[in-house]
């Protein structure tokens, strides 16, 4: 890490409310999944998750820098640099996400947006049971690479010594003052839970 990093703004609002609500939304409908009782409370909950994924893709392109895809997507060859340099003396840090963590990211995006339709046409009784059996694949294969994000995650924190999880919470990470985003964009937050809430 370079030693002029400091503690700067990296993560806007739309990015770390997004991320928690569908943590949220997805244990949730992951709870409520096999209970008969509780089916619209699984449709809410996982049509709340489409919602925020349906605001996030958009958000990937237009949104502050360290939320664009464009900053952090990068080829097979950057992601598997990146994992070779963890054991080494000098892991590459990154002031956003890295390039590993970046097909996790959107792995569960697209995983979400899946899961997500496939669960909207199998509320609605369209599909058949095949279409079910589709959705709860999507969704224990969402909670794997979940899995795979968190054990990333905890990696990160011990090789960079940094506390992502605390970084995902407020926004701050390690990186140089000139590399900080401007504002939280806190509208933008408000705009993706009124989208979340409409589906």
């Amino acid at each position: 890490m370079n030693n002029d990093a400091r503690d700067i703004l990296v993560w806007d609002l739309p990015v770390r409310l997004g991320h928690w609500l569908m943590v949220a939304g997805f244990a949730l409908a992951w709870i409520t999944g096999e209970a008969d009782d509780w089916r619209l409370a699984h449709a809410v909950c996982g049509s709340f998750v489409l919602g925020i994924v349906l605001f996030r893709i958009p958000w990937g392109l237009v949104g502050s820098r360290y939320a664009r895809f464009a900053d952090f997507v990068r080829g097979p060859s950057a992601a598997w640099a990146y994992l070779r340099s963890l054991p080494g003396p000098a892991p590459m840090h990154t002031t956003g996400h890295n390039p590993a963590g970046a097909y996790a990211i959107v792995a569960l995006l697209g995983l979400a947006l899946a899961a997500g339709g496939t669960g909207w046409l199998a509320y609605r009784e369209i599909g058949g049971e095949w279409l079910e059996e589709l959705h709860e694949g999507l969704a224990v294969t969402m909670l794997a690479v979940a899995g795979i994000h968190v054990a990333g995650v905890a990696v990160g924190s011990l090789v960079h010594g940094e506390n992502l999880v605390r970084a995902m919470l407020t926004g701050r990470k390690a990186g140089p003052a000139d590399a900080a985003i401007p504002g939280a964009r806190p509208a933008a937050a408000v705009l993706m839970v009124l989208v979340a809430a409409a589906v």
